[in-house]
C-alpha cells in the first residue's frame, strides 16, 4: 500500500470513529479528522495520481467533511448511519487496494542496471490488414529493454503507460473496463532512457511478442530479468491483436473483436509475423543510429512468444533465418512451421495435459496445443526442449500472478507458488538463450532435476540427429 492511499484510508477510519461520538465529545478533533480525510484524499490525487479503488474514500472524505463542519447537531440516528456508510465505504476502498494493488516488480538479479526506451515505426511498404484502408500503413509500438549505466536517484518507468489501453482485456476476463485503471502507478525497475552501459560490447537481441488481448509489458519481470543479464530485448505491440495500443500521437487502438474467432486469429497470424520482420529493420536503424548505436548485435536475434504469441514467433522463425533461436510458450503452431519444422535451436515451453484441463481448457484446445508443440518438437531439424512445468496455468507464463493475491484462491494462476513460478520461466529462458545467443553453459537445460525437480525436459540434440541419421 502506498504512503498516500494508506493516509486517507487512516485518516477516514480516525474521522468515521470520532464522528460516532456524541457531538459534546467529538468537536474540534472530528473537524481535524474530516479536514486530514480530506487533504490526505487531494495529496493522494495530485502525488499518486487519481485511483479508481479508492473512490469510496474520496466520497466518504467529502462527506466527512461536510458533516464535521455542519453548524447544526445531526440526530443520533443519523450520526450512527453515517457510520456505517463510512465503514463499508471504508472497507471496500481497503479491499480494492489489498485486492488490486500497486504491486513491486522483484528486482532482477543480473550485474547490469536497466534502461528502456519506447519506439513508434510506421511500414511505409505495407498496409494495415486489419483495417483493410488503402491509406493505412501498418504501425507498430515496441519497448527496448537494455543494459544500462545506474542513474542515482533515476525515475523508475511505469509498468504501463495507459490502463484504458487494457480495457478489452478486462473486459475479455469477466471484469470491468476500468479494472487495470492503477496499473501506470506501478513502477518498473528500469529508468527511462537511460545511458546504455559501458563498454564496447554488443548485446544480443531478444524479440518479444505477446498473446492475444495482451500488452507488449505482460511479461516485464522476464523482460527486466534479460536486460540485467546483457540482453537487449525489443517488445512488440501488435495492434488490433493487443488489448489497446495508444500511439504518440493520442490515437488508441483496441483489440479487433474479431480475434475471438480462431480461424479470423490464423488468418492473421502471417501478418504479425511480418511485424517482427518489420522490427528488426528497424533495430538496424538503432544500432547504426542513437543511443544504442554500436550496441546491439543483430548476429545474434532469438525471438520468444507467449500464447498467440507464441504462434507468430513459430511462423517469424520459420519465414527469417535472422532469428537464430526461438522460443514458443503454450501454444497452437502455424500450418507452414508444422508442416516443414523450424531450422533454428528451438523450445518449447508448457504443461502437461492434466494441468490444462484443471485450468478449464476444453480437452479440443488441450490435446490440439499438446499435439502440436509435440510434433513440432519431431519436425526441428536444429537443437530442440520439449519442456513441461506441470501446475502452471497459462496465465503464470506471464506477469499475472502480480497483478493480484486473489489469482491463486480463484484458480487464475495454477498451484505452483507465483515466485517459483516465475523462477520458471526466467531460469528456462535464461539458460536457452544463453547457450544459443551467448554460447554459454546451460545447465538448467541439462540437468533441470538439480534446480527444478518438477520441471520435465525433453532434449533433441542436432548432433546426435546427425550421427542417427549418418549411422550404419
Amino acid at each position: 500500500m502506498r504512503p498516500l492511499e494508506g493516509l486517507l484510508l487512516a485518516a477516514g477510519l480516525a474521522a468515521v470513529v470520532a464522528l460516532a461520538a456524541p457531538r459534546q465529545s467529538r468537536g474540534r478533533l472530528a473537524a481535524v479528522l474530516a479536514g486530514t480525510a480530506m487533504l490526505a484524499a487531494l495529496a493522494q490525487i495530485l502525488i499518486e495520481r487519481p485511483d479508481w479503488r479508492l473512490v469510496p474514500a474520496y466520497a466518504l472524505s467529502i462527506a466527512l467533511a461536510l458533516a464535521a463542519f455542519t453548524p447544526k447537531p445531526a440526530p443520533r440516528w443519523t450520526r450512527w448511519s453515517a457510520t456505517v456508510v463510512g465503514g463499508l465505504a471504508l472497507s471496500l476502498s481497503t479491499a480494492l487496494v489489498l485486492a488490486f494493488p500497486v504491486f513491486r516488480l522483484p528486482p532482477p538479479e543480473g550485474p547490469y542496471a536497466i534502461g528502456t526506451s519506447v519506439h513508434h515505426w510506421t511500414d511505409a511498404k505495407r498496409g494495415d490488414p486489419f483495417t483493410g484502408a488503402p491509406a493505412d500503413r501498418r504501425e507498430i509500438l515496441v519497448q527496448v529493454w537494455y543494459p544500462a549505466v545506474p542513474v542515482p536517484g533515476g525515475r523508475p518507468a511505469p509498468y504501463i503507460d495507459d490502463g484504458a489501453a487494457l480495457a478489452p482485456l478486462g473486459r475479455l476476463l469477466g471484469l470491468p473496463g476500468f479494472i487495470f485503471g492503477h496499473l501506470p502507478s506501478v513502477k518498473t525497475n528500469a529508468v527511462a532512457d537511460a545511458p546504455v552501459a559501458a563498454g564496447a560490447g554488443r548485446f544480443p537481441v531478444v524479440i518479444f511478442s505477446h498473446g492475444r488481448a495482451g500488452y507488449r509489458q505482460h511479461n516485464t519481470v522476464l523482460m527486466e530479468h534479460l536486460a540485467s543479464r546483457g540482453y537487449v530485448v525489443a517488445a512488440i505491440d501488435h495492434p488490433y491483436a493487443a488489448a489497446g495500443v495508444r500511439f504518440p500521437d493520442g490515437r488508441l487502438v483496441l483489440l479487433d473483436p474479431r480475434m475471438v474467432d480462431r480461424a479470423f486469429i490464423d488468418s492473421r497470424i502471417p501478418d504479425l509475423a511480418r511485424d517482427v520482420g518489420f522490427a528488426l529493420d528497424q533495430l538496424a536503424g538503432l544500432e547504426a543510429h542513437g543511443p544504442l548505436a554500436g550496441r546491439l548485435d543483430l548476429s545474434r536475434v532469438g525471438m520468444m512468444g507467449v500464447s498467440l504469441g507464441g504462434e507468430t514467433t513459430a511462423l517469424a522463425c520459420h519465414d527469417d533465418p535472422r532469428l537464430r533461436a526461438c522460443m514458443i510458450v503454450d501454444v497452437w503452431i502455424p500450418d507452414a512451421a508444422l508442416r516443414d519444422g523450424l531450422a533454428q535451436p528451438t523450445l518449447l515451453l508448457t504443461r502437461d495435459l492434466a494441468t490444462m484441463r484443471t485450468e478449464g481448457w476444453s480437452q479440443a484446445d488441450a490435446v490440439s496445443t499438446d499435439d502440436d508443440m509435440r510434433n513440432l518438437f519431431r519436425r526441428l531439424s536444429g537443437d530442440g526442449y520439449l519442456v513441461r512445468a506441470p501446475g502452471l496455468y497459462h496465465t503464470d507464463f506471464a506477469d499475472t500472478a502480480l497483478l493480484s493475491p486473489l489469482t491463486r484462491p480463484l484458480g487464475l494462476t495454477g498451484s505452483v507458488d507465483p515466485r517459483r513460478a516465475r523462477g520458471i520461466v526466467n531460469g528456462v529462458t535464461l539458460a536457452f538463450f544463453d547457450r544459443y545467443l551467448k554460447d554459454s553453459p546451460a545447465p538448467l537445460l541439462d540437468r533441470p532435476s538439480a534446480y527444478y525437480p518438477e520441471v520435465l525436459i525433453e532434449q533433441r540434440r542436432a548432433w546426435t540427429q546427425r550421427a542417427a541419421s549418418t549411422s550404419p
